[in-house]
């Protein structure tokens, strides 16, 4: 297995955004931390992250094998530069670095075990979503959205200071906001879905009884994401002005919701929408920690 095989299997990109997540926790809970120990936390919590999302990447590449000699035979594992025992190792490993390094981190900065139990929980939901919650559906829907926004959590938890309401609001904006996306997703892909035997919303209850769901789950994200303005925020004033830009996008996919004809490119349309929403909604977030 060569270094950069490793490093294409954990996609590293996906990892780097999703550290996103620990960085706006972090910056968001500083008040009262020394530069010195907002660097450290900063760098060792993405650093957490880093590891245990790409262990994720890797665990589910080892199950989705077979798929991906067919789908995705250019991926490490089915061209042969990766083998399963190699990537099983490699699996063990990043998900023992992250632990370790949020072990290490706990222990320098008497964080207790909160962040320790959030990295083994994070690094346990990537393996059950690998195993079992891709083939479940909608459960498998929850496990994403809980992967990416945990981040959001694990970043405040490390000020060694209790987290304050707006980081969970923070949390349940972008778990509504991409459980929404996920299941309209589910809606997109219903055909190839139905194939692989994976049990979404839309072949459960129907197309337009899922995107009903995925509607509401937006208008949740919707309201989860005004509600950080009746919040001590480090600045109200920045985060909303930005928060004003993602509403709009989101709104606006929730009436093209009810507009839609249950066509693939208009799904396609809004989870595209839907995804520049959270994005937009990150930028909040890290404005919403800026100082004036």
């Amino acid at each position: 297995m060569k270094f950069k095989d490793a490093i294409e299997i954990m996609r590293p990109i996906n990892c780097i955004m999703g550290g996103l997540t620990v960085i706006i926790g972090v910056l968001n809970t500083r008040m009262g931390i020394s530069l010195g120990t907002l660097i450290f936390n900063l760098i060792l919590g993405v650093l957490t992250y880093f590891f245990i999302a790409g262990s994720g990447m890797v665990i589910n590449d080892v199950y989705d094998v077979e798929i991906d000699k067919i789908n995705r035979p250019e991926r490490p594992i089915p061209r042969g530069s990766i083998t399963l025992k190699q990537a099983k190792l490699l699996w063990v490993g990043m998900v023992g670095i992250g632990t370790l390094i949020a072990i290490i981190h706990s222990i320098l900065f008497v964080l207790g075990y909160l962040n320790i139990i959030l990295a083994i929980f994070f690094a346990f939901i990537g393996w059950l979503y690998a195993a079992w919650g891709k083939k479940s559906g909608f459960p498998g829907n929850i496990i994403v959205s809980i992967s990416f926004s945990i981040g959001l959590i694990y970043g405040a938890v490390l000020n060694n200071s209790i987290v304050p309401l707006y980081i969970y609001y923070f949390f349940l904006t972008s778990f509504f906001l991409l459980l929404s996306r996920e299941v309209l997703k589910g809606c997109e892909d219903v055909e190839g879905d139905r194939k692989e035997d994976v049990r979404t919303l839309a072949i459960r209850i129907g197309i337009k009884k899922a995107t009903i769901f995925s509607m509401i789950f937006a208008i949740f994200a919707i309201i989860f994401f005004i509600l950080p303005i009746f919040t001590n925020l480090i600045n109200l004033f920045l985060f909303s002005i930005t928060m004003i830009l993602g509403l709009i996008d989101v709104v606006a996919a929730v009436i093209l919701i009810l507009r839609i004809n249950f066509e693939k490119p208009n799904f396609k349309r809004i989870s595209l929408m839907l995804k520049l929403g959270a994005f937009l909604g990150l930028i909040a977030f890290i404005f919403a920690s800026l100082y004036i």
